[in-house]
């Protein structure tokens, strides 16, 4: 089996769950090769390097980032892909049912899964100018984005303050995106404050964004946001962690297989990875992911 472990995962917080899962994984007599790396794109290289050597799974510790990078390592193979979520958000591990504050329940849950076959969920193909990539959480492309954007611009403070201060920026910019929307080949123009392609239902630590997305239908969930004032967007806002705010009616949600957005100074995110400026089009990839959950 093979580790890969974000030391830095949750601000360092983690650090200690990626030794643990080697730990405990060599004591249930597994052969484990653990990768650290001094950054995202070396740890994502060794990662694939070690998936061209056929292990019986690619286990990831950390974040959402961290399933973003076992996503593209995994992807064209057939290796599963297990989960110790040690980030901050822990949304795709939400999703599948791993325990996200429990780290020894969640190294128990990976160790039972062990025993059965992989489950199968889907993915999503990104293509951009200048690239391509893959996502299985959700991918983002408004306020949320622009906070994610501005937020790693900014050098200081560290730690979770600095994204609530980009928040409170944007909060104080805020004012709809004009998008060109294609859903399955059929275009929507639309102004909305916020968009996601989702295939899971939450993000940003358990915001519902798309309570109803499934991780196995083969379809996308598109949440829009229509126009607000300032005050009903507040408002709105905190009933996305219920999921209660898509029964508002300036909430819509399409279903696709396709999805392309095109809008003028927006950077796209996807399971929380910066991505690409739009455009950007995701195409639905079915049940491609084995998953050990």
């Amino acid at each position: 089996m093979v580790v890969a472990i974000n030391p830095n995962a949750s601000f360092g917080r983690g650090r200690e769950v990626g030794p643990a899962v080697v730990t405990t994984l060599r004591g249930l007599g597994h052969e484990v090769t653990s990768l650290t790396e001094p950054d995202f794109l070396q740890l994502l290289d060794a990662a694939r390097a070690a998936v061209r050597e056929k292990p019986d799974a690619l286990v990831v510790v950390g974040g959402d980032g961290m399933v973003n990078l076992g996503v593209a390592a995994v992807q064209g193979t057939r290796v599963p892909l297990g989960l110790v979520p040690s980030g901050t958000g822990n949304d795709m591990a939400r999703g599948l049912g791993i325990p996200v504050d429990d780290t020894e329940a969640a190294i128990e849950a990976l160790a039972a899964a062990l025993h059965r076959e992989p489950r199968r969920i889907d993915a999503g193909d990104l293509t951009f100018d200048g690239g391509e990539a893959r996502f299985a959480c959700i991918l983002s492309a408004g306020f949320d984005a622009l906070v994610n954007e501005r937020a790693n611009r900014m050098t200081r403070p560290r730690g979770r303050s600095r994204y609530t201060i980009a928040l409170l920026v944007e909060l104080a910019r805020l004012k709809p995106i004009e998008y060109t929307l294609k859903l399955d080949g059929v275009e929507h123009v639309e102004k909305a404050l916020l968009v996601a392609v989702a295939n899971n239902l939450s993000f940003g630590g358990g915001m519902k964004v798309a309570p109803n997305a499934s991780l196995d239908d083969g379809l996308f969930d598109v949440v829009l946001v229509r126009p607000l004032s300032r005050f009903n967007f507040l408002r709105i806002y905190p009933r996305v962690f219920a999921g209660t705010h898509i029964d508002d009616p300036r909430v819509v949600v399409h279903r696709a297989r396709s999805v392309r957005i095109e809008a003028s100074g927006v950077v796209a995110y996807a399971d929380g990875e910066r991505i690409a400026p739009l455009p950007i089009t995701a195409t639905m990839d079915a049940r491609s992911l084995r998953v050990l959950a």
